[in-house]
């Protein structure tokens, strides 16, 4: 009973979360950006105020988790040419310029720390190619 209760919980969280949080985010690119920055690089965990005095810690981590899981998969589900505009739409919404934010995941691959925990390496190793084939074509100036 208590597994049952726990995946109400974490059910909870991501209603919560995506109604909330995410549906006001306009891209995929931008969703999946988000989540990533709530996952601390050291420890693996998510950091979120709001829903860790609303819900369990072990639901808060379940669902975001499982939120991150979802968002790389359908980015990974679509199609590379809407994947670049996604991520266009994404970094033009960035305060940075566009330009800028290209030249800098380009020296330095923040992207390959977004990924999801416990991956199989060919889905990472197939984020990290179609992210370093988009800042290749960003940065030629190609539109797509």
């Amino acid at each position: 009973m208590e597994s049952l209760e726990r995946f109400q919980q974490s059910r909870t969280v991501i209603e919560d979360f995506s109604s909330r949080t995410l549906a006001v985010i306009p891209s995929d690119f931008g969703r999946f950006c988000y989540v990533s920055s709530l996952k601390d690089p050291k420890t693996g965990r998510y950091e979120h105020d709001g829903l860790t005095d609303l819900y369990p810690e072990s639901s808060v981590q379940a669902g975001l988790a499982q939120c991150h899981e979802e968002l790389f998969s359908r980015i990974l589900e679509t199609p590379l040419r809407e994947q670049s505009r996604d991520l266009r739409m994404c970094i033009n919404t960035a305060s940075e310029k566009f330009e800028d934010v290209v030249e800098s995941w380009r020296e330095n691959p923040y992207f390959r720390e977004m990924c999801p925990e416990g991956l199989p390496d060919y889905l990472r190793d197939l984020f990290c190619s179609n992210m370093d084939a988009l800042m290749a074509v960003f940065s030629s100036g190609q539109t797509n």
